[in-house]
């Protein structure tokens, strides 16, 4: 989700004139890249979804890589190496400045629906080190997700350096080793003749079809891919993008593939779907295999390194949308000062309070919606709704870009980009459109509380609050510095 590069160098004021030595650039291996890109979106959260589908979770998987994250991949990568400044700049320069906005307050407002679903995620995968009946308490949950979410403000305001790098770590520690294992794990349950929970022969490779609420958890893997646009930046450090960029896109998402498939394949061979928790199954699946292979003691320390590698992501990043929106609200004075305001650490404290404050109502709800696999769901149905109107201006920025500046510089030209774009603008379109159609493990909730509460998510969350502050922006809001 990073919004910004990092500034340029310039010669500082009163610097003499004459030329210094150019600096020998430095590249990455299109190996590197891949490596990177994998890091930024695979993870074993959404695992429990698609084991719900057994062997059709392959088939579920494949069908968004190929409509939505290769063209997200290829399209981020010429945007990146022909304007700088992130998804504001694209949106800015291909559309408009207030559709700019649009994409950058939905990259933050994505968060205070995801943070939900995430820390929810949290709160289930700990209940298994303290007490799995936990694990579907919504009073539980929400104080969980209050707790650490407010935790981890305080710690982020402080501008603290020492989380940095459990990003990289959680990549190992919280999805490859617990990944392996995992499958491993499954493949060993098999070879010793134990019958799978879910069917594996070739008839069902394709999903039961019982109507759109068959395939409705596919749009829970457009989320899952989100992120590809970060690593478009790095496109310039390829010694040959035109050819290294693509072999780093299609082996990162074969990667992303294999981490996604093979540990809700594994899942779906111990688990049961009607048993399977949306929030807990991954620690349902571990406990499932460590009790039969006598070792259920390691369950708690599998959940230890899945609550660390989560918590280290969220803390990494918890204030980078933030500081994006804020960046770029000083600058064309879309929020007012007060959301405008740094602590001195220069962290944008008062718009995390404020994002707070509405975590914790969204929160509050898993203490009142019974089912907490449910509520999970529906917020990350939230989340994926507001975050596709970011790829929608994304993928229409990028095709009028190449027809009102064709002749910009680009490191990387996608192929056939108005064929790319558009099978990502309709793949997006119709994610969206069936993300309102509620899955078949929904609950059992009427259908009117379903839609108004994701449509109203959407609707609030999404679109009238960056309309709000664009009609009520003042020219005081402009940040002084950046006032003409």
């Amino acid at each position: 989700m990073t919004l910004t590069e990092p500034a340029r160098e310039t010669p500082a004021a009163g610097a003499p004139s004459t030329p210094s030595a150019p600096q020998a650039q430095q590249f990455i291996s299109w190996v590197t890249l891949a490596m990177m890109t994998t890091a930024s979106v695979a993870n074993l959260r959404p695992s429990p979804s698609m084991a719900l589908y057994g062997l059709a979770a392959v088939f579920l998987y494949l069908v968004p890589a190929v409509v939505f994250l290769l063209p997200t991949a290829l399209v981020s990568a010429e945007l990146a190496s022909g304007w700088t400044g992130g998804v504001y700049r694209w949106v800015s320069e291909g559309l408009s400045k207030p559709l700019g906005f649009l994409a950058v307050w939905c990259q933050f407002a994505m968060t205070i629906a995801y943070y939900p679903s995430l820390l929810a995620y949290v709160a289930s995968t700990f209940a298994y080190v303290i007490d799995p009946r936990l694990a579907d308490n919504g009073l539980y949950i929400a104080v969980v997700i209050v707790v650490i979410y407010w935790a981890g403000v305080f710690v982020s305001s402080r501008g603290t350096k020492a989380v940095a790098g459990l990003a990289g770590m959680g990549l190992v520690i919280g999805t490859l080793i617990p990944g392996v294992v995992l499958v491993v794990l499954g493949l060993v349950f098999l070879a010793q003749g134990n019958p799978s929970a879910a069917p594996m022969d070739s008839g069902h490779f394709l999903p039961p079809w019982t109507g759109l609420a068959s395939l409705v958890l596919i749009v829970g893997n457009f989320l899952s891919y989100a992120g590809m646009e970060m690593n478009g930046v790095h496109v310039a450090s390829l010694r040959e993008p035109g050819k290294q960029f693509p072999r780093s896109v299609f082996a990162a998402t074969g990667l992303v593939l294999l981490i996604f498939i093979l540990p809700a394949l594994a899942i779906s061979w111990v688990m049961p779907g009607e048993d399977l928790s949306l929030t807990a199954g991954v620690m349902q699946a571990f406990q499932g295999f460590f009790d039969h292979f006598g070792v259920g003691w390691l369950t708690k320390v599998v959940g230890v390194l899945l609550v660390a590698a989560a918590l280290g992501g969220m803390l990494t990043w918890l204030a980078g949308p933030a500081k994006g929106l804020l960046m770029v609200s000083r600058q064309e004075g879309y929020l007012p000062p007060v959301l405008q305001k740094l602590n001195r650490r220069g962290v944008p404290r008062n718009i995390m309070v404020a994002q707070g404050a509405l975590t914790t109502l969204i929160a509050l709800l898993y203490a009142f919606i019974p089912d907490v696999s449910s509520a999970y769901w529906i917020f990350s149905v939230i989340t994926t709704q507001i975050y596709l109107v970011v790829y929608l201006l994304m993928f229409a920025a990028v095709v009028r870009l190449r027809r009102t500046q064709p002749d910009r510089p680009r490191g990387f030209r996608v192929p056939a980009v108005r064929l790319v774009a558009g099978v990502g603008f309709v793949a997006s379109v119709a994610a969206m459109c069936i993300g309102f159609v509620p899955p078949e493990q929904f609950g059992g909730g009427p259908l009117w509380r379903y839609l108004l509460t994701v449509g109203g998510g959407l609707l609030v969350l999404g679109l009238l609050a960056p309309l709000a502050f664009l009609k009520f922006r003042k020219p005081h809001w402009v940040a002084p510095e950046h006032r003409a």
